[in-house]
């Protein structure tokens, strides 16, 4: 017999508390508790593992594990394989969020379509679609093959019988949020049902050894819908980045308990779906143009190195206090940066308006890019046009001393590649020669020097 009642969730941590306040008494959060169901007992939903049915496991040696059939499944999506850490692992549970119309059905479907036709049978279970709307969008993608099934329907008691029926070697389940156990007393994609839903998928996935991709809404702060614990559930958490109306969109693993978290995938949306971006340095770089506070600099994401070009814009603030937009750089670091650029070099940056852009639309959190954005907010205020061919590398410090990036040699060779001739860079011992023209400096008041010499 079930016990029924009401308890309060914090959507950022998910800690439980037996009534409402203002602040979450777990993380400190405010306004985040929100009321659900509380149901205690046995669920009559079949496929939970309940503790009458594993009365007998007992604790081994670890050493003794077997690894059983750990193969990885490849999708055929380089970048998405990348991503996830080499491959998809069988029971696996990976939760994809993003805006709306980002992309995140369609690189689902791409991926049920290409392991199907691999010979694994995949089920895509879709409970805010018709049949109908299905079949039209995967044929308009080309998505459609013999061993990939279609259920339509957000009830997890039809999503736990298709499993025992069909046997799938995968399963896509759009979106979490639309499933619902009808025992529950709540709407899908309240806490509760979220909660137990999630919890149920989770233990048949582990249970059977079928790896489960959900696809999850997002709020308005671009975080997954509902509370901190499903993130915590399940094995790795994906972000789609990016402008909705870009065609380039960027896929980010913020948790992978399989891999690192400092992979991103590049795509193309196109009316065949979405598409692989070889060469990511041609999105985020437009080498011919020229002007003031235009300056290059070099990302490294995980295993990954792309140039990239900052954007920046510094002019008299016509209302009130200056203002500081940062696009795609942290805007925390931005305001280090000037505050480093006014005491080192007596600038009157405070009286400015200072805008910076990131080309691409990326979103970067590493250091690395601090020299070529100092060098293009000290470009365009004193309206100096760098030259297309020099690269800015190094991370600046709070005494304006120039300190080295990871991996600084692997960039030099990315911009060598892509044709470029000349780097300043900190003052360090390289291992060999890059192949570059190499301006060593040690403080920020060394880059002012460099760039009026370009005057």
């Amino acid at each position: 017999m079930k016990n029924k009642g009401s308890s309060f969730f914090c959507t950022e941590c998910g800690a439980e508390t037996g009534k409402w306040s203002g602040k979450c008494p777990a993380c400190g959060a405010w306004n985040t508790l929100r009321e659900t169901e509380r149901i205690t007992g046995r669920s009559n939903v079949t496929g939970i593992l309940t503790v009458s049915g594993k009365v007998n496991i007992k604790p081994c040696q670890m050493s003794a594990v077997g690894m059983g059939n750990y193969r990885k499944i490849t999708t055929g999506i380089m970048e998405f394989d990348r991503v996830i850490g080499g491959g998809i692992i069988p029971g696996m549970v990976v939760l994809i969020g993003g805006e709306p119309g980002i992309g995140k059905s369609t690189l689902m479907l791409q991926i049920s379509s290409l392991i199907s036709a691999g010979g694994i049978p995949a089920l895509y279970i879709s409970g805010e679609e018709s049949d109908e709307q299905v079949a039209v969008r995967s044929k308009r993608l080309k998505c459609q093959t013999e061993n990939m099934q279609l259920l339509c329907s957000g009830d997890i008691n039809d999503i736990l019988s298709s499993l025992d029926e069909l046997k799938p070697g995968i399963v896509v389940i759009d979106s979490i949020q639309s499933v619902y156990n009808p025992d529950l007393n709540s709407a899908p994609g309240t806490i509760s049902q979220l909660r137990d839903c999630t919890v149920i998928i989770m233990q048949r996935a582990k249970q059977d050894r079928i790896p489960v991709l959900l696809i999850g809404h997002v709020t308005k702060d671009g975080l997954v819908a509902g509370p901190k614990m499903i993130e915590h559930m399940v094995d790795t958490v994906m972000y789609f980045e990016g402008e909705v109306h870009n065609q380039f969109k960027i896929l980010r693993t913020v948790k992978n308990r399989f891999g690192s978290t400092n992979e991103i995938g590049l795509f193309e949306m196109t009316s065949q779906g979405l598409q692989e971006v070889k060469d990511p340095s041609g999105i985020f770089l437009q080498r011919d143009k020229s002007g003031s506070g235009l300056a290059v600099g070099c990302v490294l994401e995980g295993t990954r190195t792309f140039l990239v070009e900052v954007q920046a814009l510094s002019s008299p603030a016509s209302y009130g206090t200056p203002q500081r937009v940062s696009l795609g750089l942290d805007h925390r670091r931005l305001a280090m940066l000037l505050a480093v650029l006014e005491k080192n070099l007596a600038l009157k940056i405070r009286f400015n308006d200072v805008f910076v852009n990131l080309a691409g639309g990326i979103r970067v959190f590493e250091t690395g890019l601090d020299l070529a954005a100092a060098a293009a907010i000290l470009s365009s205020h004193r309206n100096i046009d760098l030259p297309v061919d020099t690269i800015f590398l190094g991370e600046v410090g709070l005494n304006g001393n120039i300190r080295p990036v990871l991996q600084q040699e692997k960039r030099l060779q990315e911009a060598k590649r892509l044709g470029f001739n000349r780097a300043v860079i900190p003052d360090m011992k390289m291992k060999k020669d890059p192949g570059l023209i190499i301006f060593k400096i040690k403080h920020i008041k060394e880059l002012y020097s460099h760039i009026m010499k370009e005057k």
